[in-house]
């Protein structure tokens, strides 16, 4: 019954050019370019869109509404984002390593005049729906995917029934761990957002449901009641953005949504810069009014309202992240920033350290360069050992990157090895050669640690000083690798 109620209000959509100037006037609707217009790209607007249009010209119509400047083909590109080139089956594109994009549904409950995919949505011939056995089967072969969004036109334009096979088919795939939705149903159609589809959603998750808002007057209250009803269900909620002239590109209109998308549970993901597709070139700004919207977001509002700006680059490279410049320079002393106000500040780096003497293991005198046999217990917190507050003791390690000496946290010199380190982490491995260093507790003087000379698991080798020498075998060292010591953390 519900699902009739919303499939009834869809049939109320305005969808021809009569309708248009019905309801704006002859004078508002240039009968001849918006029917060559319409005949790219569909025509269909529901009835809760057509309520956001308060008059000719505002940021609902230029949305929504044909208009001349659809026909007016510059430099926009057909396939923009290349999409069709990933294509290696019929309605799927898989651009990034671990995710894919399925298109399950043709057609949308209102046709946005910006769209990128307008080259096939309104045409079921080029989202065929009788080919999704080739792309499950694709998904079935590649278990490098992990993460599927369903898209088209819009997932929730298909009934429950079909939802739910295409979430209950793909959950079936043991390496698909996410699921997302993308759509605009919340806005264009809210009554199509009902109990009983979410609680299809809900039993194949994680489901993800992405939205599209692109101005704060979308959030009526039947919108918000809708993205309720998905966030009670336990549906997390993202929200993407485009920029679009005359739209909302105003940083004031934008910091608008994005705060009250977060009350009404819907985390702001990306602002996308508008592609340059044909038909949508009206619709672009420069790139630079993105930058402004974004320093005056952040810092000036919650960060949780703060989207990514991105710029998905055309031929197919993918979702590039744009940001103000905060870093101002970097030197060998200190990192020069600008906050959010446009104040300055600076954060310095850690001294460089001089460069230590070569570590040597005295014969016979008990100390290693000076220090005493044993090192006080705190030089063990880290994830190396540094002897003398300066390099790091040739240990055996437990295989955590963590040194251990004798079994008792120090460093320890036998009764009858002159004063060697015993350092294989069991307490028994004593130096027993006449002068001669034994690290691992068998050896006889040859000074090898397990064989081989290797850092602990987990040391980062310094690129620009020397590696370490096997022991010599008679109570020196030659002089050892330095790493630099980690502060204990996991």
């Amino acid at each position: 019954m519900m699902e009739t109620n919303w499939q009834n209000i869809l049939h109320q959509s305005l969808t021809s050019v009569d309708e248009l100037v019905a309801r704006f006037g002859e004078e508002n609707v240039d009968r001849a370019a918006v029917e060559r217009a319409i005949e790219k790209f569909n025509l269909r607007i529901t009835p809760a869109a057509l309520a956001q249009i308060k008059e000719v010209g505002d940021a609902f119509w230029r949305q929504y509404v044909p208009t001349p400047e659809e026909n007016e083909i510059e430099d926009g590109i057909v396939d923009s984002l290349d999409e069709d080139a990933d294509s290696p089956v019929p309605n799927l594109t898989h651009r990034y390593p671990d995710r894919v994009l399925f298109l399950v549904s043709p057609v949308c409950a209102t046709y946005c005049r910006f769209c990128t995919r307008r080259r096939k949505v309104g045409d079921p011939e080029k989202i065929p729906l009788n080919q999704f056995e080739k792309a499950f089967a694709y998904l079935r072969a590649h278990t490098e995917v992990r993460d599927v969004i369903l898209s088209g036109g819009d997932p929730l334009m298909l009934s429950d029934r079909r939802v739910e096979f295409f979430l209950s088919t793909l959950r079936a795939i043991p390496h698909l761990e996410i699921l997302r939705i993308h759509s605009r149903m919340p806005s264009h159609l809210p009554e199509r957002i009902t109990k009983e589809l979410c609680d299809v959603i809900r039993k194949y998750h994680p489901v993800y449901v992405n939205l599209h808002f692109n101005h704060p007057s979308e959030l009526t209250p039947a919108t918000v009641r809708a993205l309720g009803l998905l966030a009670d269900a336990g549906i997390p909620l993202g929200s993407q953005t485009v920029l679009l002239k005359g739209v909302n590109d105003d940083p004031a209109v934008m910091k608008e949504l994005m705060q009250k998308l977060i009350m009404a549970r819907v985390r702001p993901y990306y602002i996308y810069q508008c592609d340059p597709v044909a038909g949508a070139e009206h619709f672009r700004t420069r790139f630079e009014k993105g930058i402004e919207i974004i320093r005056a977001i952040r810092g000036w509002t919650s960060g949780l309202a703060v989207p990514h700006f991105v710029i998905d680059a055309p031929g197919g490279g993918g979702k590039v992240p744009i940001l103000p410049e905060y870093l101002q320079s970097v030197t060998d002393d200190e990192v020069v920033l600008r906050n959010y106000a446009g104040d300055i500040y600076r954060y310095p780096l850690p001294r460089k350290e001089a460069e230590p003497e070569p570590a040597l293991v005295a014969a016979g005198n008990g100390k290693r360069n000076g220090a005493s046999p044993e090192l006080e217990p705190e030089i063990f917190r880290g994830d190396l050992v540094r002897l003398n507050g300066r390099s790091p003791a040739a240990a055996h390690t437990n295989g955590n990157g963590k040194a251990r000496a004798n079994g008792n946290g120090k460093v320890a010199a036998n009764g009858n090895g002159n004063g060697k380190v015993a350092a294989n982490g069991n307490g028994n491995g004593n130096a027993k050669a006449n002068g001669k260093a034994a690290a691992n507790g068998n050896g006889h003087g040859n000074g090898a640690t397990n064989g081989n000379r290797s850092a602990p698991p987990g040391a980062q080798r310094s690129a620009d000083r020397p590696q370490a020498g096997p022991l010599n075998g008679h109570g020196a060292a030659c002089p050892m690798e330095l790493v630099e010591e980690r502060p204990g953390r996991s």
